[in-house]
């Protein structure tokens, strides 16, 4: 680890198996969400692409936080999306819960952002879909990142450029405002990869909390489009006081699988008692991907980011 980064935790808990064996049959891309005593899931089901891509999104909820309930789910076919991607999950100020899925829209490799609202979160399953965040003929937008902060909502995206259809792997993370959560104000990129490095391809910030007062980032990262969907896990810092830009840490991941080809990818952090969790998706012997928990440790805030 660069920098004097603690390891990533060697004991972890198997939160959701594969659905299959092998490349390409996911569990993963999860949201993560504490409300009182109880700790809810959002994530996304893969098989490969010639069977059908991301299948669906499942709604969980759990006690202690590795055993969950399934108590809802939600079909690409409800979205009209050719694929699901990583879902948002959220609890408004108001008590209502809101589902931010990610759609791909079929044959294209656009992405956008649908919304769901409920006033339970199995209520989610059945609530009807509206775009949110659209992207354009020129962009695809998807696998939001939310946080209320000081009464305002941010919003980190990852944002593909698809004016070259050979190369819409390539990703920035952008940051946008809200009042309510719904409609959106862009700001510019938050982060973006690093020529040269492991992340040079592309980044996609997938988590972001508080270590006292300075914001801190998780993020996946590429080097190259043969990466892709095998991403790695690295850290970032903010590097502004209004959240919209954070600055990379360190010449190397923090985090990656041992197997397959390294991926370990969509890390969402709460905090649950004083320490925090990484809920996650890694990739395990067979290619398969697997949802799995960690403590996540401490790490050191370098006093000049980058």
């Amino acid at each position: 680890m660069s920098l004097g980064q603690p390891a990533w935790p060697t004991e972890t808990a198997l939160v959701v198996s594969a659905p299959g064996p092998g490349p390409g049959h996911w569990a993963g891309a999860p949201s993560a969400v504490v409300d009182g005593d109880l700790t809810y899931l959002a994530y996304r089901l893969r098989r490969p692409v010639e069977e059908g891509r991301g299948h669906g999104n499942v709604l969980a909820r759990s006690t202690d936080g590795v055993t969950f309930e399934t108590v809802g789910v939600l079909a690409k076919e409800t979205f009209g999306a050719e694929s699901l991607e990583r879902p948002a999950l959220v609890r408004a100020e108001d008590g209502r819960w809101r589902l931010y899925v990610s759609c791909a829209t079929p044959g294209t490799k656009h992405w956008r952002v649908d919304l769901l609202e409920a006033d339970t979160i199995e209520g989610l399953a059945t609530a009807v879909p509206r775009t949110t965040l659209t992207g354009d003929a020129t962009y695809g937008v998807k696998d939001p990142v939310l946080l209320r902060h000081r009464g305002v909502w941010h919003l980190w995206a990852s944002c593909h450029p698809l004016e070259d259809p050979d190369a819409t792997d390539r990703m920035t993370t952008e940051h946008a405002t809200s009042e309510d959560g719904m409609g959106w104000t862009w700001h510019g990129t938050a982060l973006a990869g690093r020529p040269g490095r492991w992340d040079a391809r592309g980044v996609r910030i997938s988590s972001v909390w508080f270590d006292g007062t300075t914001p801190m980032a998780l993020y996946d990262g590429r080097a190259s489009a043969a990466e892709n969907w095998e991403e790695r896990t690295g850290l970032a810092v903010g590097a502004d006081v209004g959240l919209g830009r954070f600055e990379a840490v360190g010449e190397a991941p923090v985090a990656e699988s041992s197997y397959a080809g390294n991926g370990l990818r969509y890390v969402s952090v709460v905090e649950v008692g004083g320490v925090h969790r990484a809920y996650y998706e890694v990739a395990r012997p067979d290619g398969a991907h697997e949802l799995r928990m960690a403590v996540l440790p401490r790490f050191h805030v370098p006093v000049a980011p980058g």
